[in-house]
């Protein structure tokens, strides 16, 4: 019999699909319904650093590091949701539901707000993602005091909470490699998830205007992460949750084979509505029908970095051959 079930930071999940954070896990009736296709676990929709400072009345001027549209979401977020509202769906989430309820900070600092996470885990939260929206795009700011951001985040979280915590973080990192395997070194985090997806501007050449475009991911986009997962899943000792990109059960299983031990999806979710879920499902476990898989730990990493025949094509960042063979 097939057997789809994961662990994931100690958490027992039964099978490898998580909605990631969103506008479809901000509501009890939303994640009850998304358990009712399927899911594997939820992470709620994310508080922002900015929208709990606002509240502790302890919001300062976070310009100098830029993640997209903070303030907007802050001031709009705080108006319709308080931080005890959030708690409280931790709390109903967890009486209704009997899959893990990931809850979601996405932060820029290792400021005040930290406290607020000790509250998240006496509401009930399974584990804690803590999204680092970190864009380098300030040019006083070096490299290491951009990562150092990382470290100071996780370890002041830490001394507050003991549920697991799982850092998504971001691609951007002139030697990313190291500084995973640095913050796995630091035992402050129990997982990784990569990568998070920024908000991406356009401009309305007609109005002269800063628009937003890309809304949603494309299938296409999988290739950073999973490319990532492959390179790191037999280096790094802590979980790796594959995240952008992934559209359907074929690239879930393409993140497993890599070395995912689970990935998170929300796009396709948006586009196909929820009963989705369970053709994502149904396609991984009739592909290890298929191919005799009787477990995800028989083919999980088979076609990682370490495993693959032709793992060179991980590292491979030119086109040379492609375009040698196009005239």
């Amino acid at each position: 019999m097939t057997n789809l079930k994961t662990t994931f930071m100690g958490l027992e999940l039964k099978n490898p699909v998580i909605v990631g954070s969103s506008g479809l896990t901000d509501s009890v009736e939303k994640i009850i319904k998304l358990e009712k296709f399927g899911i594997g676990a939820v992470v709620l929709k994310s508080l922002f650093e900015e929208q709990i400072l606002m509240e502790m009345g302890e919001s300062g001027n976070q310009n100098f590091y830029d993640y997209p549209e903070a303030h907007d979401y802050a001031r709009y977020y705080t108006k319709e949701r308080s931080l005890n509202d959030y708690l409280n769906l931790i709390k109903d989430a967890k009486k209704s539901v009997s899959i893990p309820v990931i809850a979601s900070v996405n932060c820029v600092s290792s400021k005040e707000w930290v406290s607020f996470s000790k509250d998240i885990e006496n509401a009930g939260a399974d584990a804690l993602e803590i999204n680092v929206s970190m864009l380098p795009s300030d040019i006083n700011h070096s490299s290491t005091e951009n990562e150092k951001i990382y470290f100071d985040i996780i370890s002041e979280v830490r001394k507050n909470i003991k549920i697991p915590i799982a850092l998504k973080m971001s691609s951007y990192s002139a030697g990313l490699a190291q500084l995973i395997q640095k913050l796995s070194w630091t035992k402050n985090i129990d997982a990784f998830v990569l990568f998070n997806r920024y908000y991406s501007p356009d401009i309305d050449i007609n109005k002269m205007k800063i628009t937003s475009s890309n809304i949603f991911s494309f299938p296409e986009e999988i290739s950073t992460s999973l490319r990532w997962i492959a390179l790191l899943s037999n280096k790094i000792k802590l979980p790796l949750v594959a995240s952008t990109g992934i559209h359907d059960s074929e690239g879930a299983i393409k993140q497993i084979l890599a070395g995912a031990q689970a990935v998170q999806v929300v796009s396709t979710i948006y586009k196909n509505k929820e009963k989705y879920i369970t053709e994502i499902i149904n396609g991984i476990e009739n592909w290890m029908n298929k191919n005799n898989y009787n477990s995800l730990d028989d083919f999980r990493g088979l076609l990682s970095y370490e495993k693959a025949k032709n793992s060179a094509s991980f590292e491979r960042i030119q086109f040379m051959k492609y375009y040698s063979n196009h005239n």
